[in-house]
């Protein structure tokens, strides 16, 4: 799925959304391993990384591809400062109605809009692919990213009081949400 747009953030910097490209794999893992180090937050934690920059742009390239699928990029000139990325829950047919949605920014450029630009991004991505819910699932002290999501109309559905298990904190609750984009 293509997407290309430039948008001003809040301290008057430019700042372009697109897709991810086989030529970005070494920015695109390196972004990865920073911004899974900063937070407690994301799934996995740095060394669980175990792919190449190889397999990154291999991963990138797919996502650009793809019909439902996509990897879009933040950029503040030449520094990717975020990433965010639907991907389909299935094929199956009670299924591909459905949509993962992810989303990462680097700590030095949160609170700039990056976030919610990226997520909306996602949104009209996701609608032109023609699903019709996004999900995500976000841990529960992560209030800044919560308001994002209900800003944009996620909504809860439900929680997992062990969905993750922090190796600083035990177990993290998770919110699980969705949107409905039809």
């Amino acid at each position: 799925m293509k997407y290309n747009k430039t948008i001003i953030l809040k301290d008057g910097r430019t700042c372009v959304l697109r897709n991810g490209t086989q030529d970005d794999k070494e920015k695109s893992l390196e972004n990865f391993i920073l911004t899974h180090r900063q937070t407690d937050w994301l799934l996995t934690y740095p060394d669980e990384i175990n792919y190449t920059a190889e397999e990154q742009g291999e991963y990138l390239r797919k996502k650009e591809e793809s019909e439902n699928e996509a990897e879009i990029l933040a950029f503040i000139g030449d520094r990717l400062v975020g990433t965010a990325g639907i991907e389909s829950l299935g094929n199956q047919y009670k299924l591909r109605h459905r949509c993962d949605f992810g989303i990462s920014v680097d700590e030095d450029f949160q609170g700039l809009g990056i976030g919610k630009a990226l997520t909306k991004a996602l949104i009209e991505l996701a609608k032109q692919a023609g699903y019709s819910q996004m999900e995500l699932q976000a841990v529960a002290d992560n209030e800044v990213a919560l308001r994002l999501y209900k800003s944009v109309g996620f909504v809860e559905y439900g929680r997992n009081p062990k969905g993750f298990k922090s190796r600083l904190t035990g177990y993290q609750e998770l919110v699980l949400m969705s949107l409905a984009l039809d």
